[in-house]
């Protein structure tokens, strides 16, 4: 039995419902941003697997992962960063306690 893009699709629909729940159920930032990072990666492995089975001389899905790779590590720096603050202010990096932005 052959692997084939159903299965990358199906394991990247799992991992993407997984990063998913972890983004809206849970209260812990720090789970939040790595939920994140899941449901990046999750699309990460759907655009090599379709860069594999649709067009593997071109280098376009490769490409779109690296860029997707940087934006990830962009958004992991800054928002730990952010995260940090936030608890040296707050003591608390519960979700639900930031109200940084009303008045």
């Amino acid at each position: 039995m052959a692997i084939g893009l159903e299965h990358f699709l199906i394991l990247s629909a799992i991992l993407f419902s997984i990063g998913l729940y972890g983004a809206l159920a849970k209260r812990n930032a720090v789970v939040i941003l790595m939920s994140i990072e899941i449901m990046l990666n999750a699309v990460n492995i759907a655009m090599v697997a379709f860069w594999h089975y649709s067009a593997p001389m071109l280098m376009t899905g490769q490409i779109f992962v690296i860029f997707i790779m940087v934006v990830a590590a962009a958004e992991a720096a800054v928002g730990l960063a952010l995260i940090i603050a936030i608890y040296r202010s707050r003591d608390t990096v519960d979700a639900e306690k930031f109200n940084l932005m009303k008045w």
